[in-house]
């Protein structure tokens, strides 16, 4: 049975929770629109921020792991130069022991044998300048976990671990053993270029391999965490109603006081 009081407006009460409501979805509406997300704050999805804020932190590995292995290309590339011109050195170095080895040459061999040694010096200022004294065995950080490091090596390059360092094209028969020593450098110098090259190759897979997991990743935690902008904007107009139909009940349900009062004239 309905009951008629001045003391508690029921329906006022129940306008200002429903108005309350709508106000606390406009305001959730309004923070999602105006920052594109869905989550501004943990109350609005805990689990979801939990596995996004963890999707977050894989991209930002990651990404520290592409520009670790562009360092590490960076320095292979540095090596890779200087062993071309250490092949062209020693292209040089044995042309040059070819003319010697013949009995029939010519010309002043002493000449030839002061370039030659030439060619052996540059070897190592260049073998120094391109890092390949020591030769490198290291591991580039990509990802956390087992499979997360790739491994780059390849051997020391100079004239002693070419086996050219003692060569001498003074004479024929040096010239000729020197002939052998530096085909056999060329060889060793292949091996090396090789180990360089494989260790670039391992390295742009790994770069391409971790960007595609920067997309797909960042493509998740945006799933869970950026707002859907045409849900959001329904959700606005909705609210924005509700506001305007509570707002009236709210005065209606304050003015059926006034009808109460007037039983008391």
């Amino acid at each position: 049975m309905a009951s008629f009081s001045v003391v508690n407006n029921i329906g006022s009460v129940n306008a200002q929770s429903k108005l309350y409501m709508t106000n606390v979805g406009l305001q959730q509406t309004l923070s999602r629109l105006s920052s594109g997300l869905r989550i501004n704050q943990s109350g609005d999805d805990a689990a979801g921020l939990a596995v996004a804020n963890s999707f977050r932190s894989s991209v930002a590995v990651l990404n520290v792991g592409v520009r670790n292995a562009n360092d590490g290309l960076s320095r292979l590339q540095i090596a890779d130069g200087a062993l071309n011109n250490i092949s062209l050195l020693l292209d040089r170095a044995t042309t040059l022991a070819s003319q010697s080895a013949s009995d029939l040459f010519s010309g002043d061999r002493a000449t030839l044998n002061a370039e030659f040694g030439s060619v052996i010096s540059e070897i190592d200022r260049e073998a120094g300048l391109g890092g390949l004294t020591g030769g490198l065995n290291s591991t580039v950080f990509i990802a956390p976990g087992a499979n997360g490091q790739v491994g780059v090596s390849f051997g020391a390059v100079t004239s002693t671990t070419l086996g050219v360092n003692t060569s001498t094209i003074a004479t024929a028969a040096g010239a000729q053993t020197a002939v052998g020593a530096i085909a056999t450098a060329v060889g060793t110098l292949g091996g090396v270029q090789g180990s360089v090259g494989s260790s670039q190759n391992r390295l742009q897979f790994a770069i391409s391999l971790a960007q595609t997991q920067i997309v797909n990743t960042t493509a998740a935690e945006s799933r869970i965490r950026d707002a859907n902008i045409a849900e959001e904007s329904a959700n606005l107009t909705r609210y924005n109603i509700l506001t305007q139909s509570g707002l009236a009940a709210l005065a209606q349900a304050n003015q059926s006081t006034q009808s109460v009062l007037a039983l008391l004239r």
